[in-house]
């Protein structure tokens, strides 16, 4: 009994510390990819799936995976849509098991992070998020003013250009990451966290938050993303509705605008900082106006364009031409060329791989789960809990809607949804203080 007791433990552990290496590969997954080992950078692009696989598997024989209706139906779905693909829609089997690894594994390693994570590993990792935004603020700050010939930019397999247009002939800077999405998501979950140390400053270093404030406040120019500013700008949001909702919170809010206020006026004073401003300033502009101002931005990218994607549903077969044909990888496999052979949304992806029912089920499904760490994180919140609420603002824009067959994306989505479901677990000392305070 003692030996299997201590087998638990050990691969307990082990799980925990599975899900750290799953977060340092989802960030150093490009930079392996560019510089480190350009010549197996095609597998370095699924370098974290063994460890999602692994994690899923050891964690559903020790008890550790909690069955849900939910998950129980999206890996229902994933193994249907195997099968579907092969036989009705595009006939590869790579393709259609690499389609279904978002199902089968990434979505159910949410629940694993919420069963073995801890809310101290939570707030550990936020720690450890705000420490690597220091050096990447540096890092996307270099490439925005290198050439995109220069190492900084090199693409992936160490060849072409990592960046992406931006404006007044500067590129979007992918910092450590594959693409330049990668950039904005990991600064938008850097500000998740960066609110909340805001508001319970006992929690983190002065001096480490200020850096990562800083951080934050250089990145948004230099990233040329709108969607960092409309990240960040969310997140702001759900730290006013905190205040309303706990006022004791005001206090440190002045303190924070005052000190943004402060710092932006300091930082507008140099040239460096002047040039991104404009650059991000004259993107802002140009993208507006070709998408149809903020009603197109949030139609089109929040929403996913689920209502496009339904009208399409029609011209598309009743199991959808085969999961997995939607991603690159799948493109690649397919077609010999990187494209959207069904629909550049993440929505119209998923209909048009599994068909309306299964597609839509996912949707659905992906929804539902937002709406339950929702309604988990504000129950928290009402108890003076701000943590889950804060994450909760990353969550809700990389959850329901983000693109899952990029890897990067589905990472910072499955590791977001894994901490929101730890932080929401039941009171445990920590918590309890930190209501107290």
């Amino acid at each position: 009994m003692l030996v299997t007791e201590n087998k638990a433990i050990t691969e307990y552990r082990l799980i925990k510390k599975g899900i750290w290496a799953y977060f340092i590969l989802l960030i150093l997954e490009g930079a392996l990819r560019k510089w480190a080992f350009p010549s197996l950078a095609t597998p370095l692009l699924v370098v974290r799936d063994p460890i999602a696989i692994w994690l899923v598997l050891l964690a559903w024989k020790n008890g550790l995976l909690p069955l849900s209706a939910i998950l129980t139906l999206i890996i229902l779905i994933g193994i249907i849509g195997i099968y579907t693909a092969v036989f009705t829609g595009h006939g590869s089997l790579p393709v259609a098991f690499f389609g279904a690894r978002i199902l089968l594994f990434h979505f159910p390693l949410m629940y694993v992070i919420g069963s073995v994570f801890s809310r101290e590993d939570v707030i550990k990792l936020g720690k450890v998020l705000l420490l690597l935004s220091i050096p990447m603020a540096i890092l996307i700050t270099l490439q925005f003013f290198s050439p995109q010939s220069a190492w900084v930019n090199k693409g992936i397999g160490g060849e072409g250009s990592g960046g992406f247009s931006g404006a007044n002939g500067y590129y979007r800077p992918p910092a450590t990451f594959s693409f330049t999405n990668g950039t904005s998501l990991f600064f938008a979950f850097a500000g998740s966290y960066l609110f909340y140390f805001w508001l319970n400053l006992k929690r983190i270093n002065s001096f480490l938050l200020f850096g990562a404030s800083i951080a934050l406040l250089i990145a948004i120019p230099f990233s040329i993303s709108r969607g960092l500013l409309f990240h960040v700008s969310v997140t702001l949001i759900f730290a006013i509705l905190a205040i309303f909702r706990k006022p004791k919170f005001m206090g440190k809010m002045m303190i924070i605008g005052f000190l943004l206020i402060a710092v932006i006026s300091f930082l507008s004073k140099y040239s460096f900082f002047q040039t991104a401003t404009e650059a991000f300033t004259a993107r802002f502009e140009h993208a507006n106006d070709a998408e149809g101002g903020l009603n197109g931005v949030l139609a089109d990218r929040y929403l996913g364009g689920m209502i496009g994607a339904l009208n399409e549903s029609s011209n598309y077969p009743f199991f959808g031409y085969g999961i997995g044909m939607g991603t690159n990888v799948g493109s690649m496999l397919l077609s010999g060329q990187r494209t959207y052979l069904i629909a550049e949304g993440e929505w119209g992806r998923l209909i048009g791989e599994l068909g309306f029912l299964m597609g839509l089920f996912v949707i659905l499904i992906r929804l539902g789960f937002s709406l339950r760490i929702a309604l988990a994180s504000y129950v928290k919140l009402v108890q003076g809990d701000l943590l889950p609420w804060m994450l909760l603002s990353f969550g809700l824009l990389t959850i329901p809607q983000a693109q899952w067959a990029q890897p990067t994306a589905l990472g910072f989505s499955t590791l977001i949804g894994g901490l929101i479901l730890a932080s929401v677990k039941k009171d445990d000392r920590s918590t309890q203080q930190e209501s107290i305070n």
